[in-house]
């Protein structure tokens, strides 16, 4: 069988000897829209992060058997499609999970120390300037006796409820907006009333785009944090803006944006204030988090090979 990866530059410098190994294997750094029928031409197993699998471009494919998406999500492939066309289609969950609960924990830890601040202040020379052996200029918080609310409490919301438990913080699980919170749930707004950190877990869908604007950034804490690793479009980047601006809540980081590279046009990505910590959706991205990802779909390969249905979506 030949196997093309579309996009291996999404792998890092991540070795793609295990694909070597499967066989006759070709990749691509990267794959534009008008050379997706060009690169995956031949190929009974494509393997794509980024790159859009359509339904115009899947039936101009007649040799595609499977379709290994590298990662989780897989909004860029019409699933619909692939079931009519006959065309097997898998994902990868939970290789990155470490990863993304350690990056949350970046952003939480630096927006609450001010590290990148005083960081920067470093660099710049300040610290030589000051008069005692440290610098106070900054507020220093620490995550212990903190209320932390997760929103989507799946592997990653749970792998981060328990890590900051470890930290001291009290642990609220938000319930579904509009619904009434289940047993160890609780109510949505109650949620965001009360906590001071916000960590963003649950995926991106007609529930939850916009789950968070002015409305409920205004029912804050003016001294919470709101954390996003997630998917972008969960929160409005616009009202967030502007409620950063005016200090309506203290800060934020995000991993995220709805549209990915970031654009010119995005507030969140003109934001200059150090009240926001901004990420290039490199939460999922660790060295480690990339082998176990490899080695999945490898796995994937091998399993459609044998007839197993292993991470199969259709």
């Amino acid at each position: 069988m030949k196997i093309t990866l579309l996009d291996s530059a999404t792998l890092a410098e991540t070795p793609l000897a295990p694909f070597e190994s499967l066989g006759n294997f070709t990749h691509y750094p990267l794959t534009t829209p008008d050379q997706v029928l060009q690169h995956s031409a031949g190929a009974n197993i494509l393997i794509t992060n980024k790159v859009k699998l359509n339904r115009e471009s899947m039936r101009m494919l007649p040799d595609l058997k499977l379709i290994c998406v590298a990662a989780t999500g897989t909004n860029n492939i019409d699933l619909n499609a692939a079931k009519e066309l006959g065309i097997a289609v898998t994902n990868v969950a939970g290789y990155s999970t470490p990863s993304v609960i350690q990056h949350t924990f970046t952003l939480i830890t630096n927006l609450l120390g001010q590290t990148h601040r005083y960081a920067a202040d470093c660099k710049q020379g300040l610290w030589q300037k000051s008069q005692m052996f440290c610098r106070l200029d900054y507020s220093i918080n620490e995550i212990a006796g903190k209320t932390l609310a997760i929103i989507g409490h799946g592997a990653l919301g749970e792998g981060v409820a328990n890590v900051a438990r470890a930290f001291g913080a009290n642990v609220i699980v938000s319930e579904r907006k509009n619904s009434s919170p289940r047993e160890g749930r609780v109510e949505f707004y109650q949620a965001i009333k009360t906590a001071d950190i916000i960590s963003i877990h649950c995926p991106l869908n007609d529930d939850t785009l916009n789950l968070i604007g002015t409305e409920e950034l205004m029912m804050m804490k003016p001294n919470a944090l709101l954390i996003n690793t997630a998917r972008g479009g969960i929160v409005n980047e616009a009202q967030l803006c502007e409620a950063l601006e005016n200090n309506v809540i203290a800060g934020a980081g995000f991993d995220v944006l709805t549209n990915e590279p970031a654009q010119s046009t995005n507030p969140l990505a003109n934001y200059n204030k150090d009240n926001l910590i901004l990420t290039p959706h490199i939460a999922w991205a660790s060295k480690e988090s990339i082998i176990r990802l490899v080695n999945e779909i490898c796995l994937n390969i091998n399993a459609y090979r044998e007839n197993e249905h292993r991470n199969r979506l259709v």
